[in-house]
């Protein structure tokens, strides 16, 4: 391995702790935040492997607009989640299932609310 190597091995590395943790990370917005980083290691890498092309369609795509969309994922999910959880009830009994939410409180506390 020559010295000229040493920046290739390093982006490698750091390509697959980053990969590892976005893996392992479990709140989106966290994991929106290290597929970012992610996606700038992978640029790195190619400007490195001398495909500049490559490496400016990562940094729009994989740095950008991937965490771009799964953060605004995640907020709309959390405010459709808000608006679910207020305690309305507007007689839609399809969003509880069949039995309804009586049913399905009954049922919990039968199973000692679980």
């Amino acid at each position: 391995m020559s010295p000229s190597d040493l920046p290739l091995v390093a982006a490698l590395l750091l390509v697959a702790v980053a990969a590892t943790v976005s893996v392992l990370t479990r709140d989106p917005v966290r994991q929106a935040v290290v597929l970012a980083v992610l996606g700038l290691l992978l640029a790195l890498l190619f400007l490195l492997l001398h495909a500049p092309d490559v490496a400016l369609s990562q940094l729009a795509v994989g740095a950008a607009v991937t965490p771009l969309l799964i953060l605004l994922t995640a907020r709309s999910l959390r405010r459709s989640a808000g608006r679910d959880t207020r305690g309305h009830d507007d007689g839609d009994s399809r969003r509880e299932g069949h039995e309804g939410r009586e049913g399905r409180e009954g049922r919990e506390g039968r199973e000692g609310g679980a």
